[in-house]
């Protein structure tokens, strides 16, 4: 005999509330949203350039890239949303961390070669 919260292959959930973050891993959310927020801070920027580049000219694609920050609409919507916050949440920690190891990493070569250069 099955406990009421489990399943068979020919029964449906009984707990329909459930959605189905809950249903796989415990850390699966929390994995693909930081590493999500990992190439949204680092691929999109990129790809977005490297579309303008090809689809314009050089002066027109320099003045378009500011709109990629439309892109962060995305997790402005996935924080808001119920199903989708803890993706969000973990996305937008994957955003931070990764611009602010590239921001220190960039500040120390900088720093090391106005060094070696002075």
């Amino acid at each position: 005999m099955s406990a009421p919260h489990m399943t068979t292959e020919v029964d449906q959930p009984v707990d329909e509330t459930r959605n189905w973050w809950h249903r796989s891993h415990p850390t699966f959310a929390a994995i693909t949203g930081f590493f999500a927020g990992m190439l949204f801070v680092t691929a999109l920027p990129g790809g977005f350039a490297a579309l303008l580049r090809w689809l314009f000219s050089y002066e027109t694609a320099e003045t378009l890239f500011p709109l990629v920050l439309i892109a962060l609409a995305l997790p402005i919507f996935l924080l808001a949303k119920r199903k989708t916050r803890r993706f969000g949440i973990f996305m937008v920690i994957g955003m931070v961390l990764t611009a602010l190891v590239v921001l220190g990493v960039a500040s120390l070569v900088l720093y090391f070669m106005v060094q070696i250069d002075g």
